[in-house]
């Protein structure tokens, strides 16, 4: 590995999408690949950018664990994380089958309806049944497997069934740092982790530092009351590019 390999021209724009991801993902508890992928696929070969945001997000989330882990139903996760397993292999196959712009019409679609569906019609008592956390980690599962994007149906199940910001922010941290490092043993399992995602990993790790740490603040300061508008906010913009994708 080689400095003079590195294009520094890009390192500002790197930096820049990596500190508001983080920023993102800290007050949210996601949505670290929806500001970082675009970016660095301007950039890299789309193994490498899956490669390094995997990286990044399993990173951030170990940086994270401190804050989090006490407020966890680890017992909750077992079957969410279990079901994900099974929906990504799932969704593979569907990826395969399907036209890859109907899917991602339907899914965007979807997203958008359950981003209007949670603002206008939040139920008044969080939602308490058994079916939610499976279905949840299968429906996370299948579009992993077919768009690498887990995270909508998580974020919907999050949002109906623990209104308590820290607690529902640390449902979806938890989720998805798991989530990253079932994704990097595929990776490395499947060969396609190289040398220059590692280089840029090194590279981009400060400015994942300072983006942690600025939206630990943030929540920490303005979470109490802006956490569910900035949530549902992320949400609809991941599925208008979602749809977008499908259109265009």
């Amino acid at each position: 590995m080689r400095v003079a390999d590195i294009d520094w021209s890009i390192v500002p724009l790197v930096w820049a999408a990596i500190i508001v991801a983080a920023v993102l993902r800290s007050f949210t508890g996601f949505g670290f690949a929806l500001v970082a992928v675009p970016v660095l696929a301007l950039f890299m070969p789309p193994a490498q950018v899956v490669v390094l945001s995997s990286a990044l997000a399993l990173t951030i989330g170990l940086l994270s664990l401190r804050s989090f882990y006490r407020l966890i139903n680890w017992a909750q996760m077992l079957p969410l994380l279990l079901m994900s397993g099974l929906g990504t292999a799932v969704g593979a196959l569907i990826l395969a089958s399907i036209p890859m712009t109907l899917f991602q019409l339907c899914v965007g679609l979807s997203v958008l309806a359950a981003c209007l569906g949670i603002f206008v019609g939040r139920p008044e008592r969080p939602l308490q049944w058994a079916g939610p956390p499976w279905l949840a980690g299968l429906l996370s599962g299948l579009m992993n497997g077919a768009l690498a994007i887990p995270g909508p149906p998580m974020i919907v199940y999050t949002m109906l069934t623990e209104f308590d910001p820290a607690r529902s922010r640390a449902l979806l941290m938890a989720f998805f740092m798991a989530s990253s490092a079932l994704a990097l043993i595929s990776f490395t399992v499947a060969g396609i982790v190289e040398l220059q995602s590692v280089k840029y990993y090194l590279l981009a790790f400060p400015a994942l530092f300072i983006g942690d740490k600025l939206g630990h603040y943030l929540f920490g300061r303005y979470g109490s009351d802006l956490y569910r508008r900035v949530v549902l906010l992320a949400l609809a913009v991941l599925g208008v590019s979602i749809t977008v994708r499908a259109l265009l």
